[in-house]
């Protein structure tokens, strides 16, 4: 089968992005796709910019990047196609030059959960649990293709006990419902363009890794640049939360329960440093077990490994949120990792990805890992 290669794809438009013209591809210089795994993911694009009359730039008079303009973007590896972000342009910048050919745009923006974070409310939502009132503010943005994938939740708020209320942004809101109930919400393209998945619910560290980072193992290393594993043992902290009963004002220690997420680790890291939450006094008992296991499965995390890896290589654009296997460099840092953050940078000829991964300690718990 002949080799492929890696092919860039990018679309564009106003309300329905459709693929790049041609002036625009050709004026392509780089471009950089940055996903994380609880923050906002983000894009930056380079283009050479040329003036196409005396008065202005074309790519600037055309409008392809006036905010907000949707921007995917993909790639295909092979033939598997796989889109990195699904966004939209919030800021360009241009950097003139005296040289002919020299002047550059850059044009950036972020993923698609940035619109949902541009207008402040002022809302209630009565009798809903926290799952039920996610579903009910993604509904308003249906025409981002929003899938929504929420985990139910149990905790109905009774109106004449507690009226949960909104004064924020409806992404804010979405944000706080998961810290609440220990968990993350982040919006991410499948492989049908302009289709999104809107998760909220744990981390993902469940189903099957991706293809392994491999160093030191002849013509199966895919990993040219050395790997860092940096073990903080300072990182993972064990929270205290007390409870004070309200006819009795006696005060109850509430046991941390045990973490949602599936260890990674043989030999966690036991945490060095304890911590005080001070505003969970009025919390009912499973609210306050929430607010512990909050504490604990966000600062579990003491091994962190960073490292880059050439995409024609590992054969895959390499995502985040998921799990990825590490062999090559020992029982103790070898194994499944949880992906933190990928950066892609593309340009003609080159697809590097650096990536950040974490796992609660060392020692593998399997005997290998997905080749």
């Amino acid at each position: 089968m002949p080799d492929l290669g890696v092919r860039l794809q990018l679309m564009i438009g106003p309300t329905v992005p459709l693929p790049a013209p041609y002036p625009v591809m050709d004026a392509l210089v780089s471009l950089e796709v940055t996903n994380r795994d609880r923050e906002r993911d983000g894009f930056q694009m380079n283009f050479s910019l040329g003036k196409d009359s005396l008065l202005d730039y074309g790519l600037l008079l055309n409008g392809y990047f006036d905010p907000p303009s949707r921007v995917i973007i993909g790639v295909l590896i092979g033939v598997l196609p796989q889109v990195l972000i699904d966004g939209v342009i919030c800021h360009h910048q241009i950097v003139p030059s005296n040289e002919p050919g020299k002047s550059t745009l850059i044009v950036s923006g972020q993923d698609i959960s940035l619109m949902l974070d541009l207008e402040e409310k002022s809302d209630t939502h009565p009798n809903l649990p926290d799952s039920a009132t996610v579903l009910k503010l993604l509904a308003n943005y249906a025409t981002y293709g929003l899938a929504p994938q929420v985990t139910p939740t149990t905790d109905v708020p009774i109106q004449t006990d507690r009226i949960p209320n909104q004064q924020r942004t409806d992404l804010a809101q979405i944000r706080e419902l998961a810290r609440r109930n220990g968990f993350v919400f982040y919006i991410e393209p499948t492989v049908a363009p302009g289709i999104n998945t809107a998760y909220w619910g744990p981390d993902n560290r469940l189903g099957l890794p991706q293809p392994a980072l491999t160093m030191n193992m002849g013509p199966d290393t895919n990993v040219d640049t050395p790997m860092t594993f940096a073990f903080d043992a300072l990182g993972p902290v064990a929270p205290q939360v007390t409870i004070v009963e309200p006819i009795t004002k006696m005060a109850i220690p509430i046991p941390i329960p045990a973490s949602l997420e599936p260890p990674l680790a043989s030999q966690a890291a036991a945490p060095l440093r304890k911590t005080i939450n001070r505003d969970a006094a009025n919390l009912d008992p499973i609210q306050a077990a929430l607010r512990a296991l909050v504490g604990s499965s966000q600062s579990a995390d003491a091994l962190t490994v960073s490292g880059e890896v050439d995409a024609v290589r590992y054969g895959r654009a390499l995502q985040s949120r998921r799990l990825v296997g590490v062999r090559g460099v020992g029982q103790s840092y070898s194994g499944d990792y949880y992906v933190k953050e990928v950066r892609h940078r593309i340009r003609r000829g080159e697809y590097k990805q650096s990536f950040t991964l974490t796992r609660e300690g060392r020692g593998t718990l399997t005997p290998m890992v997905t080749p």
